[in-house]
């Protein structure tokens, strides 16, 4: 027979097994047992307890056929944030906001700048604001990071974005927008994949004809009265590609101005594009905020000036940013005779030298390109290679005066024909030589940085070609390439 083992021995020892001491024995087991009877029952009550909340988390986290409700995934309810939107030339604030899922925006949108401007995020959009406007934008609720922009072409390029990151989303607002953010950090960053590209196989289509480069003698008076209308026009620039181009009259490079020293020149900018635009004309002596201002679509503005100094001089577009709407056509010569008048020649030429950046097909410019300096085409009179595939033709023995005209935005010229020397150089409003000048020697290149101008002449010495380059010869090989041929 096997003895029964009581737990409560262990705990108060054997050594009171002895007469006379059994009763205390008992009584200490009594108590003993009550007190791991509590304990068992506390342990009982606690994993019980812990049970419980298991399944309370359980029932949480799996609702409906077993799917996670909004705690596991990580979800939140739906919730709206206003706040005030400042734009501007060319940012937006705030620059970004961070907010939970399912999050509606309204925002009040007020134009601080000096252009028009809106805000479009996803499918919604402000009204395009003229400066001192407000609108309210409400947007849909917020599922993934994003950005909001100006729809103004050239504004979301140039900076004027709003990063929306939602909570928990993995990467940023630029992650899918990188074409299109205006802060660049890496080599070619923000330049769109999708950008219009030229085919070197290809030529224009049959019955092309190169802009006439010859420059017409300046006017009889001193009074020149013009009207420059600036335009929204899809214009082909090289073989196969077509730009939006923001013209003036319609053309690229805009109309070319001639007069003398003394002539006064009134014109008359009439805004007809879709942002705003202004004049700079480096032949003028003006203030900035008068004459140069920007004027707004259906605007128009009168600028006056009166050419003091002769020379070959840019003009173009001074709205910000600059940089765009001369890459994107914006740019024209003004060209005033020396006040001792020019020697006569046989033909007298003007070849504006310029870079283009393509955007994509039948868009605008890439600013992130130009910005990098990265060309796709640098061209004469606004057409790669136009005067190869339609030669100007001169006649052996002739003289021949060429006006030049960097208007870049970037790019410096080395202006040289090949198989001629040039006996007389104007640049920059001076003569370097002149010819029958027995202390003049001869020249090879007109070299001009953005904004210059010159000329050169020349007397064609035989028959055949004479190649019309820039000798900076990874632009030449751009576009920037004629033939003279002599007959």
């Amino acid at each position: 027979m096997t003895e029964h083992h009581d737990p409560a021995d262990d705990a108060i020892g054997g050594d009171l097994d002895t007469t006379g001491e059994a009763e205390v024995r008992s009584e200490q087991r009594r108590k003993l047992r009550d007190r791991m009877s509590d304990v068992g029952l506390i342990a009982t009550m606690a994993f019980a307890t812990i049970v419980a909340v298991g399944a309370i988390l359980a029932w949480a986290l799996f609702t409906g056929d077993g799917q996670k409700s909004d705690l596991a995934s990580g979800s939140a309810k739906p919730t709206t944030k206003t706040m005030d939107v400042s734009l501007g030339e060319f940012w937006v604030k705030p620059a970004s906001v961070e907010i939970t899922k399912n999050t509606t925006l309204v925002l009040n949108v007020t134009n601080d700048g000096s252009q028009t401007h809106d805000l479009k995020i996803g499918s919604k959009q402000t009204p395009i604001l003229k400066p001192g406007e407000k609108a309210v934008l409400k947007t849909t609720a917020m599922e993934a990071t994003t950005q909001g922009y100006c729809t103004l072409p050239g504004h979301r390029s140039a900076g004027m974005v709003m990063d929306i990151n939602v909570v928990g989303e993995s990467g940023g607002a630029n992650t899918q927008q990188v074409s299109q953010g205006a802060a660049n950090t890496g080599i070619g960053e923000g330049i769109d994949p999708n950008d219009a590209k030229i085919d070197p196989t290809a030529e224009p289509a049959k019955g092309f004809k190169a802009k006439d480069p010859v420059l017409q003698p300046a006017p009889g008076g001193t009074v020149h009265d013009l009207t420059f209308e600036a335009t929204d026009k899809d214009i082909e620039v090289a073989p196969g590609v077509t730009q939006k181009i923001w013209a003036f009259n319609g053309t690229v490079p805009g109309p070319t101005l001639r007069g003398k020293v003394g002539d006064v020149f009134n014109i008359k900018l009439v805004n007809k594009g879709s942002i705003g635009h202004s004049l700079d004309f480096h032949a003028s002596q003006t203030s900035m905020d008068t004459d140069m201002r920007t004027i707004q679509p259906g605007e128009s503005l009168m600028y006056s000036f009166k050419a003091e100094y002769a020379g070959a001089w840019m003009w173009h577009c001074g709205t910000p940013p600059v940089l765009h709407h001369i890459a994107n056509g914006m740019y024209g010569a003004v060209i005033i005779d020396p006040a001792d008048g020019l020697a006569p020649v046989d033909h007298e030429f003007l070849m504006v030298q310029s870079e283009f950046y393509f955007g994509p097909e039948g868009q605008e410019a890439d600013l992130a390109k130009a910005r990098w300096g990265f060309p796709d085409a640098v061209v004469f009179n606004g057409y790669y290679n136009q005067y190869v595939y339609d030669p100007i033709k001169v006649k052996v023995g002739d003289r021949v005066r060429v006006w030049v005209e960097n208007v870049g935005p970037n790019e410096l010229s080395a202006f040289h024909i090949v198989g001629t020397q040039f006996d007389t150089v104007f640049k920059e409003g001076a003569y370097l030589l002149q010819r029958n000048n027995p202390q003049s020697g001869g020249s090879q290149a007109l070299d001009l940085l953005p904004s210059q101008g010159g000329f050169v002449e020349f007397t064609v010495p035989k028959k055949g070609m004479y190649a019309m380059v820039t000798h900076k010869f990874n632009d030449a090989e751009r576009g920037a390439a004629g033939h003279i041929i002599a007959e």
